[in-house]
């Protein structure tokens, strides 16, 4: 709470809205996970997790 009251500045009602994943990312904490997929990742996960029409 302090990093996001604190250090962000953040209005507490913006605070308590924000997903753990947004504060990190926020914090600079999210940084070296990686980036969009390439061209094959994408087509790997679209195999993996294909979207059914049922």
């Amino acid at each position: 709470m302090a990093a996001g009251l604190s250090r962000l500045r953040l209005p507490a009602r913006d605070f308590w809205r924000m997903t753990p994943r947004e504060l990190a990312a926020a914090l600079g904490l999210s940084a070296g996970r990686g980036g969009a997929p390439d061209r094959a990742g994408l087509a790997r996960m679209m195999r993996q997790f294909p979207d059914d029409a049922a």
